[in-house]
C-alpha cells in the first residue's frame, strides 16, 4: 500500500466518522451522546492527515514509494461498515441470555406520588426493584421503554430489555423485566409497557438472581428511539 492509497483510506475513515456525527445520529448506535465532541475532532484530524498526504502527492513532495504490510488493507474495513452496512443498535441477540443482569449500582430514589403513569428507565425500575426502594413501586403504574426479548428457557415468557452503556457499546449489559399477562410482540419490536410491579412471593427479590416482573396493562409499539442505549 502506497501512501496516495494511505491518505485516501484516511481521508474515507475521516469523512465516515464525520458523517455519522454530524449529518445523522448513527453514532449513538455505538457510543453515548457525550461521546460525539471527540468522534468530531477525531474525524477532523484523520481526514486533514488524509488531504494533507494527497497534497504532498499531487505536489510530487514526496516520492517515498515504501509500502506498508497488507495488513494495513484492514483499515478501509470501518469504512465500509459505516458507509455499506451501518451495524444496528445492540438488540434482542445481545440481551437473550439468561444469566443474571449484574446488579445496579445502590442508589437512594425519591418516593412515587400516586395516581400517575411514572415514566422511569429499565434501570431505574430494576435498582428501584433490587434495592431499598422497592416498596416504592407497590401499586404504582410505570411506564418503560424497550424491545422485546423471548425467554430462552421459558416459552410462556418474555421480557423488556435494554442495553445499558458506561461508554461504547462494546461494554453493553442487557437489563431486563419479565412482561406478565400480555403477548410477546415480535423479537426486538420497540414498545412502551404501562403496568405494575409484581412483588416476588419471598418479599423480596434476591438482587440478580432474576428479573423483576411487571404486569402489564398497555403495550404500544414506537420506533427504536434515537438514543437505543441507557
Amino acid at each position: 500500500m502506497n501512501r496516495l492509497t494511505q491518505s485516501m483510506i484516511l481521508v474515507l475513515l475521516g469523512g465516515a466518522v464525520l458523517r455519522i456525527t454530524t449529518v445523522s445520529t448513527t453514532y449513538l448506535n455505538y457510543v453515548k451522546p457525550g461521546f460525539r465532541p471527540f468522534l468530531i475532532a477525531a474525524g477532523v484530524v484523520v481526514l486533514a492527515l488524509g488531504v494533507i498526504g494527497l497534497v504532498q502527492e499531487w505536489r510530487g513532495s514526496d516520492r517515498d514509494d515504501s509500502h506498508t504490510p497488507g495488513v494495513a488493507w484492514l483499515l478501509t474495513l470501518p469504512v465500509f461498515a459505516i458507509f455499506l452496512i451501518a451495524p444496528p443498535a445492540l438488540g434482542a441477540f445481545s440481551a437473550k441470555s439468561e444469566e443474571a443482569q449484574a446488579k445496579p449500582v445502590a442508589a437512594a430514589y425519591d418516593a412515587l406520588p400516586a395516581g400517575t403513569v411514572h415514566e422511569m428507565t429499565i434501570g431505574e425500575f430494576v435498582g428501584r426493584a433490587w434495592g431499598e426502594s422497592a416498596d416504592s413501586l407497590v401499586g404504582q403504574q410505570v411506564r418503560l421503554t424497550g424491545f422485546a426479548v423471548p425467554s430462552e428457557k421459558k416459552k410462556d415468557r418474555w421480557y423488556l430489555a435494554r442495553i445499558q452503556i458506561a461508554c461504547c457499546a462494546a461494554d453493553g449489559v442487557a437489563l431486563k423485566v419479565a412482561v406478565l399477562d400480555a403477548d410477546m410482540p415480535p423479537e426486538n419490536t420497540w414498545v412502551e409497557v404501562v403496568g405494575t410491579w409484581r412483588r416476588p412471593p419471598s418479599g423480596r427479590l434476591e438482587p440478580g438472581t432474576v428479573a423483576p416482573e411487571l404486569t402489564a396493562a398497555s403495550i404500544t409499539p414506537i420506533p427504536q428511539p434515537v438514543e437505543p442505549y441507557e
